[in-house]
């Protein structure tokens, strides 16, 4: 006959193994909420990509500009503070056929002042300056922070995000968002790097889409009587 203790110290090894079983699975349903998530995520940005209409785009120019509103509301928009954004959105623009620019490109033909008023919606400055560059599209990138205190942990949150407008002969072709969750720390603009290479080929599928729909794809055919 097994003693009491013997019997306790079996009793609590079952349990152990079960609360691992069930903490194993656990892990294995997060694992494969990641995995679908990703899945469904690769087959939107494939679909999006599929549309019909490269030939529409290929070798035209594009340019991005890449501001950060402030605390106070003001946009700073110095070109040269955003190079790792550039590279990482125009990498995928190229992938596409469109012909970028860089930041130092840009300085070089625009002045400050161009891109200022455009980020305060003067639309006419951008027009201007996309046609001394000789560029057929502008995407516009606005990040945006908001910090908040979480009473819990005692440290400052921040969560930020990206707007892109794609625009083409001063009119409007998409708008798109990217967001990122809270964080804690205050270096806004590498949060916003880590936020467009995680989000980046989604936004610029949505972009692509969008122009194909609006803008890019030819019209059909009326069908036959």
């Amino acid at each position: 006959m097994r003693s009491f203790p013997a019997l306790i110290l079996l009793a609590l090894l079952v349990c152990g193994s079960s609360g691992a079983q069930q903490q194993g699975f656990k892990f294995s349903q997060q694992d494969d909420t990641d995995r679908l998530e990703q899945q469904a995520r690769d087959e939107r940005i494939a679909q999006q990509l599929s549309t019909p209409c490269r030939a529409a785009i290929k070798d035209k120019k594009i340019m991005v500009v890449i501001g950060e509103r402030q605390s106070n509301g003001y946009i700073a928009a110095q070109q040269q503070n955003y190079g790792p954004h550039f590279t990482a959105i125009n990498n995928r623009l190229r992938a596409l056929g469109l012909r970028t620019y860089t930041p130092e490109e840009i300085r070089r033909q625009i002045a400050q002042a161009e891109i200022d008023a455009y980020f305060r919606n003067d639309p006419d400055a951008m027009l201007s300056a996309a046609k001394r560059l000789g560029a057929s599209f502008v995407l516009r990138g606005l990040i945006t922070s908001q910090a908040t205190r979480n009473p819990m942990m005692a440290v400052n949150q921040v969560s930020v995000g990206m707007q892109f407008t794609l625009s083409g002969n001063g009119r409007m072709i998409s708008d798109t968002e990217a967001h990122s969750a809270s964080y804690a720390g205050a270096d806004v603009a590498r949060m916003a790097l880590t936020l467009v290479n995680e989000q980046a080929d989604e936004v610029v599928a949505t972009l692509y889409s969008d122009y194909c729909r609006k803008a890019g794809a030819p019209a059909r055919a009326p069908a036959p009587q």
